[in-house]
């Protein structure tokens, strides 16, 4: 367990009776503690005490119910947001959704003071919708590029039909129409998540 923990690491251990061990500080913490300490920027890492394995990533998901549950809390998933990421579970694309959430949360998390100034600057939430909208389709555009880089296949622009490069010889009919109909699927699927 501790060969793989990073020294910036906190350790978090998760007791059978849910209990959570701050091993830092020594002391017993609750979930809304380590939103606090993820809002802080502060790094963790959770592992099951008996077992020893690593739950970090149901620890925040759980962390991220209980925020969307709060009574009085503004909602920041939408609902249509969560119908698609659900979608992708079990796609042949889903490989592909983890890069490209935390790509457009890393860039939108660079540019959020951009996005609080434009705010700031404009007397309504339009204009703070349209900087958001802006910034999807920045986020999109990089997506498209890092397509391109990784599998020669550029997603198409909105309203037109994906250009695709000519195959290797190598490639089988089948498998380059397979390829061909995954690609403008997936084009299809961000540009609704982008229009919602």
């Amino acid at each position: 367990m501790a060969d793989t923990v990073k020294a910036t690491q906190t350790v978090i251990k998760k007791y059978a009776n849910r209990r959570l061990y701050h091993t830092g500080t020594s002391t017993y913490v609750t979930l809304e503690d380590l939103a606090t300490m993820v809002q802080n920027g502060e790094d963790f890492i959770v592992y099951d005490a008996r077992a020893g394995d690593d739950i970090t990533r149901s620890v925040l998901t759980q962390i991220i119910f209980e925020q969307e549950n709060k009574a009085g809390a503004e909602n920041l998933l939408p609902v249509a947001f969560l119908r698609q990421l659900i979608r992708f579970y079990g796609d042949s694309m889903r490989t592909m959704v983890p890069s490209f959430l935390e790509f457009s949360m890393a860039n939108f998390a660079k540019d959020q003071d951009g996005l609080r100034e434009k705010f700031a600057h404009s007397f309504g939430p339009a204009a703070f919708q349209n900087a958001i909208e802006q910034q999807v389709r920045t986020n999109m555009n990089f997506f498209g590029d890092a397509m391109k880089m990784f599998t020669g296949f550029a997603p198409p622009a909105a309203g037109t039909q994906p250009s695709v490069p000519q195959p290797p010889a190598s490639y089988a009919g089948g498998e380059l129409d397979e390829l061909k109909r995954q690609m403008l699927e997936m084009q299809q699927r961000l540009e609704a998540l982008a229009k919602k």
